[in-house]
């Protein structure tokens, strides 16, 4: 599996992700093409996309009606193995944003959450993981954004130094702030 052989070369940034490199390589063994599918209730692949603006300076977010927090941008794999293409298409059907680009082909860190137990749609959903690979992608803070009803009630720049007085959410943070030290210490 082409994924597999990046993950098995992919340099963690520090302690925790490459705890969670190895963590996703024992997934995609132990689950293998059934890691991408969402029917899998044990977990399945995601990809998020940190959309920053050609500055570099600010973060495209959405206030996720089901978190109620403001987070990146992202979604579910659902057979998909290209995440860069999943990582596109949520940023377009999340944001309305079309005229993004990728740094990167490559991801720029690899997660994996945890989705607690919710209804979707009037669905009980399970407790269950996301193996979640990031990409870098870079817009036009300037273009017009539109939220996406179903799943966000904003769209939003956000300056990186005022990230944490938006999120809630203590466990993503830790996940935006490495991707913040990892762009300054690269300067990307």
């Amino acid at each position: 599996m082409e994924f597999l052989d990046f993950l098995q070369n992919y340099q963690a940034f520090d302690e925790e992700e490459e705890a969670e490199r190895q963590e996703i390589i024992q997934f995609i063994n132990a689950f293998g093409d059934k890691a991408f599918d969402r029917d899998n209730l044990v977990g399945h692949f995601s990809a998020s996309a940190w959309i920053v603006n050609k500055e570099h300076t600010k973060v495209l977010m959405i206030y996720h009606n089901m978190f109620n927090t403001w987070a990146w941008v992202g979604g579910h794999a659902d057979g998909d193995k290209d995440l860069l293409h999943v990582a596109l298409k949520e940023t377009e059907e999340e944001t309305g944003l079309a005229n993004v680009k990728p740094l990167f082909d490559t991801p720029i860190d690899v997660n994996m959450l945890v989705v607690h137990n919710h209804y979707k749609r009037g669905k009980f959903v399970p407790r269950h993981l996301h193996p979640n690979i990031v990409y870098l992608l870079e817009a036009d803070e300037n273009a017009p954004v539109r939220k996406k009803e179903d799943e966000n009630s904003g769209v939003k720049w956000i300056a990186f130094d005022e990230i944490n007085d938006y999120v809630s959410n203590e466990y993503t943070k830790v996940y935006y702030d490495r991707i913040i030290k990892k762009m300054k210490r690269n300067k990307w």
